[in-house]
């Protein structure tokens, strides 16, 4: 049996999630060929998850009832009669796309439309003890990560690795520069990784706490964008060799924060549109590149293949991905979703699943 929550419609997570007791399981028979059993034992959440719950949201329409989440991680049980890469007792973590995956490969990279039928929202997802997974929505996870840090590879991360090296030739490095907005999973995730590389990283923030917390992570300097709301870009531009600006940019406040991403960028230095968690605001034209010469690119998390290149990085140089403070069980996802509602968390939102 297990436990879960769905998504009953798209009121507001508040009065949309329903945690249920005692659901059934297919046992190994029941499985269909490309079938995965998997008993998760962590899980994590995003920002989609809030817009996936809401009345009218960018993400467009659930058939409920849908398992909500996508990240994962958990220990294979059994597997159908196809199932290849995968066997009893591998550690995985889950992928986002998995429908995306069968129709157009694991190198193809996943746009909005596609969105409505990810994990969480077109297939059941991962707020759940057990479950049924196809083979295409799970990768094997890092041999160095614990159950909760593994679990927040599947969005964020992800999308991280994609925004610093799924250019060819712009990847970070010794001597680049890299900018980061906040503390939440994304931001965090591309500080992280960057440092990884050798690269110097400027992170903006809010607080004098948190600024001391992207340091402890490896940021070299913070910008207060509260202290500075209409400079930071320029004030951190300051910061690089000669004032020449950053190689790349990842912006996830949206059109908010996507003029001084341009500000800050360098000549053919790459802004990278990551989301979309600052307020409505008038859309930023897009003729800013132009007047900045640089490269503009929107992404959704990554390709399967990006996937595995990204464990195969974090087990290599033995990066734990930051986790927030407060660690919720399966019981209390509602609490979680508040926790990032109020974005009162530091880097990723995590809930625990004992059995």
């Amino acid at each position: 049996m297990s436990r879960q929550w769905i998504l009953a419609g798209q009121e507001g997570f508040e009065t949309s999630l329903e945690y249920q007791n005692n659901v059934s399981v297919p046992s190994q028979s029941e499985l269909g060929p490309n079938d995965v059993l998997v008993r998760l034992h962590a899980a994590s959440l995003n920002y989609r998850e809030l817009m996936i719950a809401q009345p009218g949201s960018i993400n467009g329409p659930i058939t409920p009832p849908v398992v909500p989440g996508c990240d994962g991680a958990g220990v294979v049980e059994a597997v159908g009669s196809a199932v290849q890469g995968f066997h009893p007792g591998d550690h995985v973590v889950t992928h986002v796309g998995p429908q995306f995956v069968a129709a157009n490969g694991d190198d193809a990279l996943p746009g909005i439309a596609d969105a409505v039928v990810m994990l969480g929202q077109g297939d059941d997802g991962t707020l759940r003890s057990k479950g049924v997974f196809s083979d295409k929505a799970l990768v094997h996870a890092p041999k160095s990560l614990s159950w909760l840090p593994a679990a927040t590879l599947t969005c964020t991360w992800t999308s991280a690795w994609n925004a610093l090296f799924g250019v060819q030739g712009k990847e970070p490095g010794p001597g680049k520069w890299v900018l980061i907005q906040g503390t939440g999973g994304v931001s965090i995730a591309a500080l992280q990784l960057a440092v990884a590389t050798g690269a110097t990283v400027v992170a903006t923030t809010s607080t004098q706490d948190r600024a001391l917390r992207l340091k402890e992570y490896g940021a070299a300097h913070t910008v207060s964008y509260v202290e500075q709301p209409q400079d930071w870009g320029k004030i951190a531009r300051a910061l690089t060799p000669n004032a020449r600006g950053f190689d790349i940019v990842v912006d996830v406040g949206g059109n908010q924060t996507l003029p001084q991403s341009l500000t800050a960028v360098r000549v053919d230095g790459v802004v990278v549109l990551a989301g979309g968690v600052g307020p409505a605001t008038d859309p930023a034209p897009l003729f800013l590149a132009f007047m900045h010469t640089c490269i503009v690119r929107g992404i959704l998390a990554s390709s399967r293949s990006q996937f595995r290149e990204l464990v195969r990085f974090v087990d290599e140089k033995k990066i734990v991905p930051a986790v927030d403070d407060v660690v919720f069980e399966l019981a209390e996802a509602k609490d979680a979703y508040r926790r990032l509602q109020e974005k009162k968390h530091f880097a990723k939102v995590v809930i625990r699943i004992d059995h």
